[in-house]
C-alpha cells in the first residue's frame, strides 16, 4: 500500500475535527453546539471520539469551564488553518443555481424548504427568481418550475414531471360557524368569494368550481373581492376576508398550522387539470447540481402531497380539532 494512502487512512474523521476546533475556539460546548447546529451532547461525543482516535486528551474538563491541554493547544492553530483553507476552496468551487418559480409557489411553499436543500448540498447556492405568468423566461435560469397543461408534461432530457395538485376552497376557521367546515358547498355563495383578478374562467374561477360540483346558482348576496396575485388572495383568506380557491401545495403549511381550513366537508377533491414540471436548458442536461435540485424538489413535493391528502379529505375532523 502506498505509505501516503496508509497515512491518510489514519486521519481522524472531519466532523470530529470540526467539533473540536469549534469547542477549542469558544472554550464552550454550548457555544460550539449553537455554531454547528448540533446538540451539546453530540459535540461532546465527537470530541471524545477524536481524543480516542488520537490517543490523547485535548481538553481539560473543569467544573465549570474548559481549558486546552498541551496537545490541544498545539493542534488548534494547525486545524484552524486547515479548515479555513477548505472553506476558501469551497467558496471558489461553489455553484450557484438560478431557479425560477411562480411567485405564489415561491412564497408559499418553496422558500421555507430551501434551507433544507442547502444543508444537504453545501457545495451549492440558490438564487430564486420569481416568474410571472406568461412572461418570457430569463435566459440565465438553470432550472424553472413550470405549470403546464395536459400533453405538455412528458418526461424528456430537459423536463421532469413533478406533481399534480387539488383545487378546493379554504378560509380562516374564524369564518365558519363553530369552526366547522360547511356541509353545503352552495353556502359558500353567502360568503365573500376571493378571486385572483387575472384568472380565466375554469377551475380557478368560482363559477367554474361551482359548475364542477353541479351548483348552477349562487346566492344573490354573494360578495366578491378581486386581488392581483394568488399570494394576496391567500393572505386575505388567512386574515378572514373571505373564501379562496387554492391549490393543495400552496396552502399545505397553512392547513397544518391551522391558519386555514378546508371550507367544505364531504366533497371529492378535484385534481387540477395542470401539472408542475421542472425544466432546464440543453446546456444543463446531465448537470449534477441541476439533477440534485430536481431530485430534491420531486421528493419534497411528494412528501407535501402525501400529507395534504389526509387534510383535504377529512376537513370536518380537522376543523373541529
Amino acid at each position: 500500500m502506498n505509505p501516503y494512502h496508509a497515512q491518510m487512512r489514519r486521519l481522524p474523521p472531519l466532523p470530529e475535527l470540526i467539533a473540536f476546533e469549534a469547542v477549542a475556539r469558544h472554550l464552550s460546548f454550548t457555544r460550539a453546539a449553537a455554531e454547528l447546529s448540533l446538540t451539546q451532547s453530540a459535540v461532546s461525543h465527537r470530541v471524545r471520539r477524536l481524543e480516542a482516535h488520537l490517543g490523547t486528551r485535548l481538553l481539560n474538563r473543569l467544573n465549570p469551564g474548559l481549558t486546552l491541554t498541551e496537545p490541544g493547544i498545539a493542534l488548534l492553530p494547525e486545524l484552524t488553518d486547515c479548515l479555513d483553507g477548505l472553506a476558501r476552496l469551497g467558496t471558489r468551487t461553489s455553484r450557484r443555481l438560478r431557479v425560477g418559480a411562480g411567485t405564489a409557489l415561491s412564497s408559499w411553499w418553496l422558500v421555507s424548504r430551501l434551507p433544507a436543500f442547502l444543508a444537504q448540498h453545501p457545495e451549492l447556492s440558490v438564487e430564486l427568481q420569481p416568474l410571472q405568468a406568461d412572461a418570457a423566461l430569463p435566459p440565465n435560469l438553470d432550472v424553472s418550475i413550470a405549470w403546464v397543461g395536459d400533453g405538455e408534461d412528458a418526461l424528456t432530457p430537459k423536463q421532469r414531471p413533478l406533481f399534480t395538485e387539488y383545487v378546493f376552497p379554504v378560509c380562516s376557521p374564524r369564518l365558519l360557524p363553530g369552526g366547522r367546515a360547511l356541509r353545503d358547498a352552495g353556502a359558500l355563495g353567502q360568503m365573500t368569494l376571493l378571486h385572483k383578478a387575472s384568472v380565466s374562467p375554469g377551475e380557478w374561477s368560482w363559477p367554474g368550481w361551482f359548475n364542477r360540483l353541479g351548483i348552477t346558482t349562487v346566492h344573490p348576496e354573494a360578495r366578491e373581492l378581486h386581488l392581483a396575485e394568488m399570494g394576496l388572495v391567500l393572505s386575505a383568506a388567512i386574515e378572514g376576508a373571505g373564501v379562496a380557491l387554492s391549490r393543495s401545495l400552496l396552502v399545505q403549511d397553512a392547513l397544518e398550522a391551522g391558519r386555514l381550513v378546508v371550507a367544505v366537508e364531504d366533497f371529492e377533491p378535484m385534481p387540477s387539470t395542470k401539472r408542475h414540471v421542472a425544466r432546464w436548458p440543453s446546456r444543463n442536461i446531465g448537470d449534477p447540481g441541476v439533477a440534485a435540485f430536481v431530485d430534491w424538489l420531486e421528493a419534497e413535493a411528494a412528501k407535501t402531497v402525501a400529507r395534504s391528502d389526509a387534510l383535504i379529505r377529512r376537513p370536518a375532523l380537522r376543523a373541529a380539532s
